[in-house]
């Protein structure tokens, strides 16, 4: 069964794949410059012009597996020897240029930029062009069309750009802008932006764990692993977990019961909020809307919520995030979260440590998950919040207060929403806000993107229906 979307993540898999088996064989310092050799077998090219760039490109890869460029701080790199290939950004001409006479094109131009050659065919002057589309649009036979790198499209904050190599022209990041959500990764079709991965670090706290190190290690799951691994039931992804090493296995949709319960008194309290558990989308609030930054929430995302509280119950516990967000990789950076979360890895990266290790988690009895309540595992699907706080209020007693909310699907959305805020036209009272599309089944680190993904994280979540938020949060739970 196929178990990526694409082909560009599942070449990232192997490449985690190897580095990861390297690394539990204590073989990983020797190996380094065999890898790519491992991955790219035999002397005829597969993606490229030669054999010989396409290791150079994986050696990069390599790198990016085993933590990237220390000089650069953020999560999401750029390969540059592997971006070369996409033509730049901006209006060009189609064969379906007439060569009429009319030359619209040309009379719109506001800048000059249509230059017409003696077959009467237009061209564009890209040192003039300032791609505003007038020609496009008065073009006849739609002979002008406009072209977007499919990284530039994918980013909704307009982070990435080209750079001013004449020869290349790779990508490059806007550090100030970018706020890690991974959109990039996903889309560029050469699978040259890539996130930094932690699986080394993972690997070393389960190593000394196993070898009697004075700690457990907790993985938490984020309730969008429902449907993800399709090859497997999940509770036998839960064994597979145990069977990496990991003391025990918690839903990070508990932590969402208790910001739920927080961010409802806190709502009422504050009469407006904007939720903070998308880290890139209060990364965006924080760098695009500052004078909103005090309304948001001040909870600790899920993620952080469910670590306090485990580490308060083992203040040796390691914690480790599983789920499919590349900015939890920053998120854990911050302050607040730092004490609380030891590492992140992404459903990709999960993968690959299974098969590292050559587990066959179709083959092991099903471990049960079963912490959370319906309200805290819909969390991971757009709307899902929004669903929360309402019952929240409802448990609260508070039947006078009207929730007014707006619900942003994606940073597009989010912006729409900010802006009627910033502006004091917005009429809603709260913002629940999902930098990705879909919410988090729709995250970067995902194995798979279908559309059945809300319905099947829905269908989880009905599993334990019964359970209201404050029996969630309640429940004394065994550490």
């Amino acid at each position: 069964m196929r178990i990526f979307d694409t082909k560009v993540q599942h070449l990232k898999y192997k490449v985690l794949r190897s580095v990861a088996r390297h690394a539990w064989n204590g073989t990983l310092e020797k190996s380094v410059l065999d890898i790519p050799k491992e991955i790219v077998s035999g002397n005829k090219p597969t993606m490229s012009c030669c054999v010989y760039k396409e290791r150079a490109v994986m050696a990069e890869r390599v790198k990016i597996a085993m933590g990237g460029d220390p000089e650069n701080k953020n999560i999401i790199e750029v390969i540059d020897i592997a971006c070369d290939e996409c033509p730049a950004t901006g209006l060009f001409v189609t064969n379906n240029c007439r060569g009429c006479l009319a030359h619209r094109c040309e009379d719109v131009c506001p800048r000059g930029a249509i230059v017409i050659d003696d077959d009467h065919k237009a061209h564009i002057d890209k040192e003039k062009c300032i791609s505003c589309g007038l020609c496009a649009k008065a073009c006849p036979y739609s002979a002008i069309a406009k072209h977007r790198r499919p990284c530039e499209a994918a980013c909704k904050v307009k982070a990435i750009s080209m750079s001013k190599n004449s020869e290349t022209k790779e990508a490059v990041i806007d550090e100030n802008k970018c706020i890690g959500c991974g959109a990039c990764v996903y889309q560029c079709p050469f699978g040259a932006i890539s996130d930094k991965s932690f699986i080394l670090d993972v690997i070393d706290i389960l190593k000394k764990s196993n070898n009697n190190e004075n700690y457990r290690v907790y993985a938490i799951v984020a309730p969008s692993i429902i449907g993800q691994f399709r090859y497997a039931k999940l509770g036998q992804v839960l064994a597979g977990i145990q069977a990496l090493g990991f003391h025990k296995v918690t839903e990070v949709a508990l932590g969402a019961d208790m910001v739920a319960a927080r961010e409802g008194m806190e709502l009422l309290e504050k009469q407006f909020l904007i939720s903070s558990c998308c880290p890139s989308f209060v990364d965006f609030v924080r760098k695009n809307f500052p004078k909103l930054a005090p309304h948001i929430s001040e909870n600790i995302s899920p993620m952080g919520a469910i670590a306090q509280y485990i580490k308060q119950q083992d203040p040796t516990a390691k914690i480790v995030f599983i789920g499919p967000c590349t900015a939890k990789k920053m998120e854990i950076r911050q302050e607040r979260i730092r004490p609380l979360v030891d590492s992140v890895i992404t459903f990709e990266e999960l993968q690959a440590l299974f098969d590292s290790r050559d587990l066959d988690i179709t083959a092991m009895e099903e471990a049960v998950l079963d912490d959370a309540s319906y309200f805290g595992r819909v969390f991971a699907r757009s709307g899902g919040l929004t669903e929360a706080i309402r019952q929240a209020l409802k448990e609260l007693g508070e039947n006078d207060f009207q929730l007014k909310p707006a619900t942003c699907n994606g940073i597009e959305a989010c912006r729409v929403a900010l802006l009627k805020a910033a502006k004091g036209q917005l009429d809603e009272n709260f913002i629940e806000g999902m930098a990705c599309e879909g919410g988090c089944i729709g995250g970067a680190g995902c194995l798979t993107h279908r559309d059945k993904n809300r319905l099947e994280v829905d269908n989880f979540s009905r599993e334990v229906i019964e359970r209201n938020i404050g029996d969630a949060v309640r429940v004394t739970k065994h550490i």
